[in-house]
This record gives C-alpha cells, sequence and structure tokens, in this order.
C-alpha cells in the first residue's frame, strides 16, 4: 500500500478562483458564438457589427474583475447601440431589445460586477443596463408600431430587469457569506496561534519554576550551612567565620533575586506549587494512570539506583519528557501499544517511548509546542531529543539526559 501511494502522489489542488474564472472564461465564448449568429439572421444585424458589438458585451465581465468602470461604459455602449441596428421586420418575430444570448450575458456581467466589487457597485450596470435598454423603443418607433411588438418588447425588459436584479441580489449574499467565511477563518487561525504561543509561553515558565525549585532548594542548603558554621564548627576562626557568612549573604541574595524573576514569569492565574516535583520514582505511577485509561502501555525501568542518583533537574526533566510523550501517543494515535524503556548508568538517563501506530496527522504532531517543550527541557540539561516515525508505521521520541555517577542494576514492570 505505502509503494502504491508513493506512485500515485496527490494531484495538485486547483485554485477555486482559477476554476471560476475559467468557467467563466467559458461562457463567454458560447455566448459570444450564439449571440453573433443569432443577430445577423433573427434581427438582421449586419455581421460585422454583430462581431465587434458582440465582443464588446461579451468581454465586459471579464474586464469587469480588475476594471469595472471601463467594463460597465463598454457594456453599456454595445447594449445601447445592438438593439438598434435590427430589421423591424426581423426584431418582431424574436425577442427585441435583448436577445437569449445577450439577455444572459447582462446577467452574467450584473453577477460579476456585484460578486467582486460589492453590491454598491453592481447596482450601476444593472440601472444602466435597464436604461439603454429603455431607449431603444423610444429611438426605433418603426419597431413599436408593428402591431403586437410593444407587448413583445415590454415583457422582454420585464423579464430581463427581473433576472438581472435576481441576479444582483444573489451575487451580494454568496460574497457576503463568503467574505464571513474567510473572516472566520482567520479569527480561528489567530486564536490557534494565539493558543498555540500561550501554550509555549505556559510550558516554559513551568520549566523556570521547576529550574527554580532546584536551584533554590540547593542554595538553601548552602546558605543554612553557611549560616550555620560557627555554631556547628567551633574550632573555625573568626577569617573563616567571616568568609562563611558572606557566602551565607551571598545564597540569600541569589535566592531573593530568583524569586523576583519567577514572579515576572508567572502569570496571575498561576499559585506556588507546594506538592513536591515528579521524579523518576513517579514514572512508573504515571504509566499506571495511562493504563487505567484502557491504553495498553509496556514500561521497563534498567539502572534503577543510577536513575535514583541522578540530580534533581534531570529527575524532572525525564518525568516531564515521558509525560509528554505519552499524551501525545494518547491523543494523536488513540488505540495504538505504547512502550517505555528508560535506561541509566553512570553517565546519562537514555528514554525511549515508542507507539506502534503513526498518529492521524503527522505534520501537527511533529511541530507541535509539546515537543518544542521536550527539545527544549533536554537542550537545557545539556542532552539531545528526537522524535519522528521509526520507518516500520509507528512514532518513537528518543532522549538523552547526562546524569552523575552510579550503579547499573535492571527492574521490569509490565
Amino acid at each position: 500500500m505505502a509503494r502504491r501511494r508513493e506512485r500515485n502522489p496527490r494531484r495538485p489542488r486547483i485554485n477555486p478562483r482559477t476554476a471560476a474564472f475559467a468557467a467563466l472564461c467559458a461562457a463567454m465564448i458560447v455566448l459570444y458564438a450564439n449571440l453573433v449568429p443569432i443577430q445577423t439572421v433573427l434581427l438582421g444585424t449586419p455581421l460585422p457589427l454583430a462581431f465587434i458589438l458582440g465582443a464588446a458585451l461579451c468581454a465586459s465581465p471579464l474586464l469587469a474583475i480588475p476594471h469595472p468602470r471601463w467594463a460597465i461604459a463598454l457594456f453599456s455602449a454595445a447594449a445601447f447601440i445592438l438593439p438598434l441596428l435590427v430589421v423591424p421586420e426581423l426584431a418582431t418575430q424574436s425577442p427585441w431589445p435583448w436577445s437569449v444570448p445577450a439577455l444572459l450575458t447582462f446577467v452574467l456581467f450584473v453577477g460579476v460586477v456585484t460578486f467582486v466589487h460589492g453590491a454598491r457597485v453592481g447596482v450601476f450596470p444593472l440601472v444602466i443596463g435597464v436604461v439603454v435598454s429603455l431607449a431603444a423603443p423610444v429611438l426605433r418607433p418603426d419597431i413599436i408600431a408593428t402591431p403586437g411588438s410593444a407587448g413583445s418588447a415590454t415583457a422582454d425588459l420585464i423579464v430581463t430587469s427581473s433576472i438581472a436584479a435576481a441576479m444582483l441580489l444573489i451575487a451580494a449574499l454568496v460574497a457576503g457569506r463568503l467574505r464571513v467565511s474567510a473572516e472566520l477563518t482567520r479569527e480561528k487561525e489567530h486564536s490557534a496561534l494565539e493558543g498555540s504561543r500561550r501554550a509555549l509561553v505556559e510550558e516554559r515558565t513551568r520549566i523556570a519554576r521547576e529550574l527554580h525549585d532546584v536551584v533554590a532548594h540547593s542554595m538553601s542548603v548552602i546558605q543554612v550551612q553557611a549560616s550555620t558554621a560557627r555554631y556547628r564548627l567551633p574550632e573555625i576562626g573568626e577569617s573563616a567565620s567571616a568568609e562563611f557568612d558572606d557566602i551565607a549573604a551571598t545564597a540569600r541574595a541569589s535566592l531573593t533575586e530568583m524569586r523576583r524573576m519567577l514572579g515576572v514569569l508567572r502569570t496571575e492565574d498561576q499559585s506556588a506549587e507546594l506538592a513536591p516535583q515528579q521524579g523518576i520514582d513517579d514514572v512508573p505511577a504515571l504509566v499506571d494512570s495511562i493504563r487505567r485509561a484502557g491504553v495498553e502501555v509496556g514500561l521497563v525501568i534498567e539502572g534503577g539506583d543510577a536513575a535514583a542518583a541522578a540530580n534533581p533537574a534531570v529527575q524532572i526533566a525525564t518525568f516531564r519528557i515521558i509525560q509528554e510523550a505519552l499524551s501525545n501517543a494518547v491523543r494523536h494515535a488513540p488505540g495504538a501499544r505504547i512502550a517505555v524503556r528508560l535506561h541509566a548508568d553512570a553517565a546519562s538517563i537514555r528514554i525511549r517511548v515508542h507507539n506502534a501506530a503513526p498518529p492521524r496527522s503527522p505534520e501537527d504532531h511533529g511541530t507541535g509546542y509539546g515537543l518544542r517543550g521536550m527539545r527544549e527541557r533536554s537542550e537545557l540539561l545539556g542532552g539531545s531529543l528526537s522524535a519522528g516515525p521509526d520507518g516500520v508505521g509507528g512514532w518513537t521520541v528518543e532522549a538523552s539526559l547526562p546524569v552523575g555517577d552510579g550503579p547499573t542494576i535492571e527492574k521490569e514492570t509490565t
């Protein structure tokens, strides 16, 4: 199946505007091909003038897209002259002053102007077209004088005006609907972008808070040890005690600056987290919570003692990377089996989270802010992270984080 898909790539999508313009061009060619012979044979218009005036009528809808004013002027001139160049005996036997192809061209012209430039501009070709067509019976009284031709001309004008007015209304409604739909689409894209940016900012803020907790704990220990050194070690001299006091003061100042920076990063709806941060020891409980949701998850932990000896920043990063990888697997590949492997040794912690089915939307899955947050965590600690399809129909997240020395033992939970 994969090879078949590669041999049959998706066809490029056609731009709707290009398709609409091509359809309009085709309609104008068909109308022009019918307008010239009808005007010549059924109404007696001289052939050269039928060619020229028919071309002016049928080219006006295309010209109206970039130049509506020139198109209205050209169409009005052609619509004014064409009904006058007829033979009275023939005009009484066919629709006049608007032949059927001319009527359809007039309707399309009003629709194009209204759809592209709005209803206010579309009113002008409608009104001007009706007015110039009313001038034909006045300037050609010989045609109206023929019995029955006055009623036929009146009916022709009423039908033409009604259809053109209906086209004006339809084109205005369709254009308004498409305009509102486009605005809603832009607003949705803007909201999605803002949501993604907010998610990224919140993830970075959470990383900053976690680093603050880790570093603040170490600085607090340094400050306490330095402040109590003169009481715990009475044999040290005054110079050493003063040095320890300076160390304690520096530690307190550093803690104050860290709290001030964290206050800038924290938003109004975030409060201080009083619960201890999760670490590698909490990974089995995390996996169990995913299993309780009905997902098949396998967990293998190698080097448990080395993992436990890792510093708090690495512990938190390990837990968060596994948590985010599991969340992505459950969200983007529901029902797929997930395998989690954590290997710790004296040099590093290696994480591998694999789900057996590809994500439903690999493009979104591969460029999400969750993956960016995981990469930022690993790079901040001097590690690395990769995520993507594994070549066998699944998705794999792999990370490597540096740690301190520690023995290696094996422990497996299923």
